[in-house]
């Protein structure tokens, strides 16, 4: 397999990684702050129906407010990473083969080896790439042939590395 494919100089494409990447380490802060409002929001019900209810509807709100504020961080750091991203934007390429992954961008390159590769997750736009329990880059199908993304697709399920979302 040899898989090569340009990265156009496009504003937005490094916003689209970062937030793609970010997303993953960041989908945790949705949940916490679910669980601590609707903690926060029982918590503030029960706190009504009780005589010592008075001593932890203070309590009760800051759960509410920390919970709030905790599921609006994710959207926050990926609006960030897009607005920032946008000046890093230059032309690069990818050329992909049975042994590593190899990205230019600008005047710099850097590879991964398959073997390296613990798993790749599926997203409407990219493949995210893991090596361990970070991820490392992504593989945009968007900017690939649809013969190419079908032959990585079954390399990367051949070698046991593709999840589903």
């Amino acid at each position: 397999m040899h898989i090569r494919f340009d990265v156009p100089a496009d504003p937005a494409y490094p916003g689209r990684v970062a937030a793609a990447l970010s997303s993953v380490r960041l989908r945790k802060y949705g949940y916490i702050g679910a669980v601590l409002a609707a903690v926060g929001v029982i918590g503030f019900a029960v706190s009504r129906g009780v005589a010592w209810g008075d001593r932890i509807s203070s309590l009760c709100v800051v759960l509410i407010v920390a919970g709030l504020l905790s599921m609006l961080y994710s959207p926050w750091v990926r609006w960030r990473a897009r607005r920032r991203s946008g000046r890093y934007a230059v032309e690069g390429a990818y050329d992909i083969t049975d042994d590593n992954i190899m990205m230019r961008s600008g005047s710099e390159s850097g590879g991964i080896a398959w073997d390296g590769v613990a798993q790749v997750r599926d997203t409407p736009e990219f493949w995210i790439v893991y090596v361990g329990r970070m991820p490392a880059t992504v593989i945009p199908r968007r900017l690939m042939s649809a013969e190419d993304a079908e032959t990585l697709r079954a390399f990367m399920t051949k070698r046991g590395l593709l999840q589903r979302r």
